[in-house]
Formats: structure tokens, sequence, C-alpha cells
């Protein structure tokens, strides 16, 4: 926030992209004439007892696998059953083939599956003894089963079960392999698919959130907790909060459980409602809030203690935690510059904030921000910190506002973390840039999509930026109702829910090197993404009337001019549908 970017990666050229594609098809079109068995052929006889494969999850990471060239590594999103899965990635000449040796009974029929996504995907067996077989999807952006079976010869002990991709073509997942069959005697683990989980009922509701909870499965090592039939939460335990919820709205859940054979299937549904939105204990975010920065020192705009912040903001995010020496975790300082007399008058601001019903987070990073979240150490750490910190001063959540680089991998482990502790009332937002949220490609938005279930709302900053393409592949130029509303559909057609996406603009010319937008223009915006009017050239192909709002950098700049932001954008703001 309040930074001046030095400049930014130009756009890339998708021609060539699309040839590649084209000539890669082709391949794939040549690789259909081998011999293949279809994936829904039946063999006889099979016995589906156990499963024959080893770490056929990822949940141990590679362990009994073997990718070629390095090419494959054990991911946490995306998953299909348990907490990780295979992503392998073609380069060059190589398919980013992944195998196993699995041990085999002969003259035995094995049923042959697994559940892949992303690019090119095959599976197969060699070395049957019979007929070698496989089978193919060429991609899919949602987890699918690809299956079939073969049988072995006379004197086979040993078949090599693999799943690789194609020539040139994008990365592919793989999670819940299956080979089952007579035990051929190298064991198994486990034995079997973990039963469908029993007792699961809805306990305590919020407005935006459902306590979740089930008679544990001893065979299952996590569970995946489904809401009207998509996932949208794993946890290793026999109990959730599903978050991220709608006020007054009737959802149905379904759990099911997992290990390395794969995933039950899902259980009996419950339903349950959240619900009224509106104020309340700290961490109860309205259906429709103003989001405004604190600056926790002084640089010229109006210095103010958190009660002088306008009421119009919702959710106050007061800037920033400070790093310290221990990769991954931050503390906080109150600068004697801002006028509290003592951290227990601060404390007491906050206190007051959530009396009337608003939510104090941390914001975490900034442009000068030097906090790094890379390992499972420094992950964490910034759990751990972030919530003893939400412990002493009351903070409702953390903010993140990272602009010096960001691995959705750890971020995500450490929000999951940090929202494991914290429980149900976190409140979670993200200000990335307006670059970091172009593709969902990009690390702040593949966090954003990761923590989905537990995230508040993405408030964008749509400025110091320059020109960018909107969600029509038009260009669109900063400070014009276009930007704003051409910018916020990439989010809003990318995976993110309305609620969770808010227009981040700055308070006052003097709030950000370039993009200040006056009031009505950011009111305009609302109106064109949640009713349809207002807008400018670009008009989106439905409305959003659960858009989040916006929010403001600062509230001190907003003060210097007098609240002419708050006044105008908050009234629009909590009048929206």
């Amino acid at each position: 926030m309040d930074r001046v970017r030095q400049g930014r990666p130009g756009f890339r050229r998708r021609f060539g992209a699309v040839i590649a594609v084209g000539a890669a098809s082709a391949l794939a079109v040549t690789a259909l004439a081998a011999p293949a068995q279809s994936a829904d052929a039946k063999a006889t006889n099979v016995q589906a007892d156990v499963n024959v494969a080893k770490n056929a999850g990822f949940e141990s990471d590679l362990s009994n696998w073997t990718c070629a060239a390095g090419s494959g590594a054990a991911v946490t999103s995306p998953v299909h059953g348990g907490t990780k899965a295979l992503k392998a990635t073609p380069s060059g000449q190589g398919t980013a083939e992944c195998s196993q040796v699995v041990k085999v009974k002969p003259n035995s029929t094995y049923k042959l599956s697994s559940w892949v996504q992303g690019s090119y995907a095959y599976l197969g067996a060699r070395g049957t003894g019979t007929t070698d077989v496989s089978t193919w999807t060429p991609g899919t952006s949602d987890w699918q089963q690809l299956s079939t079976s073969f049988t072995t010869g006379a004197n086979t002990t040993s078949v090599t079960v693999y799943t690789h991709g194609w020539y040139g073509q994008s990365a592919y997942y793989v999670d819940d392999v299956n080979v089952f069959g007579p035990d051929g005697g190298g064991g198994t683990d486990p034995v079997e698919i973990p039963a469908v989980p029993s007792g699961l009922a809805a306990g305590t509701t919020t407005s935006t959130s459902v306590d979740l909870s089930w008679t544990p499965v001893s065979t299952a090592t996590a569970y995946t907790v489904y809401r009207d039939g998509t996932k949208v939460a794993s946890t290793s335990g026999a109990s959730t909060t599903v978050t991220g919820l709608t006020p007054e709205t009737t959802y149905s859940f379904q759990v099911s459980a997992s290990n390395a054979a794969g995933e039950s299937a899902k259980s009996t549904a419950v339903s349950a409602r959240t619900g009224k939105g509106g104020g309340g204990d700290g961490g109860t975010v309205p259906k429709h809030a103003l989001t405004g920065y604190w600056q926790n020192f002084n640089n010229g705009a109006t210095v103010q203690k958190l009660r002088d912040v306008s009421s119009q903001y919702d959710i106050i995010a007061v800037s920033f935690a400070d790093a310290t020496t221990t990769p991954g975790q931050i503390t906080f300082n109150l600068d004697p510059a801002v006028g509290y007399s003592s951290t227990a008058d601060f404390k007491a601001d906050i206190a007051a904030k959530h009396a009337a019903g608003k939510s104090v987070i941390l914001s975490v990073g900034g442009e000068k921000g030097t906090i790094s979240v890379n390992s499972d150490a420094s992950a964490t750490a910034f759990a751990n910190s972030a919530y003893a910190l939400m412990q002493e001063y009351g903070f409702d959540g953390v903010d993140i506002d990272l602009e010096n680089g960001l691995n959705p991998t750890y971020m995500t482990k450490a929000l999951r973390q940090l929202a494991a502790k914290a429980g149900s009332k976190l409140v979670l937002t993200m200000a990335p840039q307006t670059i970091d949220m172009q593709s969902t490609s990009g690390g702040y938005f593949q966090t954003a999509l990761n923590v989905k279930d537990i995230l508040t709302v993405v408030n964008m900053q749509y400025y110091n930026s320059g020109s960018m393409l909107g969600c029509d592949g038009k260009v669109y130029s900063q400070g014009s109702v276009d930007f704003l509303t051409a910018l916020a559909c990439i989010q809003l057609e990318g995976g993110l829910d309305p609620s969770q996406v808010g227009i981040g603009v700055p308070a006052s010319t003097r709030g950000a090197g370039s993009g200040y937008v006056a009031p009505s223009v950011v009111n305009n915006a609302l109106d064109c993404l949640t009713r349809g009017t207002g807008c400018g050239s670009f008009k989106p192909s439905k409305t959003y009337p659960g858009l989040r709002g916006a929010m403001t950098w600062s509230t001190n700049w907003d003060a210097t001019a007098g609240h002419a932001w708050s006044n105008a954008v908050g009234p629009k703001v909590h009048s929206l549908p």
C-alpha cells in the first residue's frame, strides 16, 4: 500500500501457444492408434479385495514411485482425496512418466484406476505377460477417473503401472491410484478404502460458517468435506468449520473418508442454515463491507487512533505487522507516532470497535514488507505468531498484502494452520496488486482459490499499475470505471465467490502514486457489477449482487480529505442488493 510500482511485466502473446496446443493435439491423435483398452472395459473374475499399489494417494510424497527426470512432485492442491496428490510436468521430449512396480499373482485379473486432472493424462500397465493396457483423457479442469483392467500371464509376478502426460503440454495431476486384485505377496497399505463416515452433524452456525463433526473411521487418514456436491475442505480430524458462506442460506454437506487406497463414497447429507448477517462480535463481517487500512505510522496523512476511524468501515486493517529474525514469524510494534499512551489503550480501542460490530485485523506485508513463508517451518511460524497476536491484541484475523512474492503452497499451509487455531470467526483478507490477479496460474490467485473456504474477501489494489487486461481480453486504462469492472470480472469468473471480491482504491490523490478515481466512479462500478447499471464501455455478461464491497488506502488519507471517500462509498456499499 501507499507505493509506486517500478514497472510491470508485459502482456504475454498467445498465438504461439495456440500453435503449440494444435501440434500437441495432432500427436495425441497419433497416440490413439496404439492398442488401448477402453476406460469402461470390464474384465471377468476381478477380485477387487486389495489394492496392491503402495502410497497410492501420494500421502508419503513420491515414496514407491519413480518419476522420469525429476518431473513429479507431491502437492497439497489440487487433491482428490486425502491431503496430497501427484503433479507431473512434461518438458522437452519427455512425457513426465511416473511409475511403480507392483507385486501381482499369475493368471489373475486386476482393475486399474486413478483420478486425474489438468492436461493430457495417461494411465496404463506394462509387463502384464498378456496384453498391456492404457487409457487416457485429453484434459479436464476437474477430477476425472480413468479406469481399465488387465490379466497377468502364467509366470507374471510383477507389473509396472504408470501415468504420464504428453509432449509440450502443461502439468497433469494424479491421485488415488488403485490396482485391485489378489495380493501378490508385496503387502498393501492399506488393504482397502475406508468405510463411509457416519454420524455427520451440523453444530454451531454463524452468518458465514457452519461447524461439522462426524464419527471417525478407523482406517482413514483424511476426510473430504463437500458443500452442495462441491469439495470445500480437507482435514485429518473428524470435525471442521466450513466458512465463507452467505448469510441466511441453507446448505447441504457430505463427508468422505480417504487413505492411500482411495476415497470412500460420500456420507448421508446433512443440511444447515446460516444466520443473519450484520454487526456483532469481532469477526462477524456483514454481507456488504467497507474495508479501510489504518496507518500505524505518520507519513503526512492525518494521524488517527482507531477510535477516530469512521464508523462507515466494517473491517479495519492495522498496517503493518513486522518481521522477526525467524522466517515466517510476525510481530506487532505500536508506533509512538500515532499517539497512544499505552498498548492497553490501543487494545481498548480494538475492543470498542468490536462492541460496535466492526472487525480489526492485522495486515501483513506492505510495499516494504520482508515476511517470507516458503517452507513448512516458516508456515508454522507464521500461523503460531499470527494467532498469538490475535490473542494478545484482539485482532480478528489477518490481511495478506505481500508485494514481494508469495509462495502459494506454503502460504496456503500457513493460513489453514491459522484457521484451525482461530476457528470460524477468522477474518482473512488479501490485497494483491492488479498483476497478481491477471491469471489463476499466478501465486496470489492460486492462494486465494486454495483457501476459498476460509477466505473473507480479496480487495485487489486497482492502482499503481498502469493499463491491464480485462476478462474480455481487452486492455483497459487505470482510473476508469471500465478498469474496475473488467478486472473485477477476472476474479468473479476465475473462481472466487462474489462475496469474496472487493474494489480497492486510494482514498485521495495523495493516497497512491496513480490510479485515484472519484468516489462516484467507485459507486458506478459497484452498481455495474451488482445491478448492471452505471457501466462504461464494458458491461459484464451477468450481475453479481453478492459482491462484498470496497476497500481504500487509507482511513488516514480519507480523514485528510474530510472523509469524502467513506462518506460517499460507505452508504453505497451498505445499500447494495
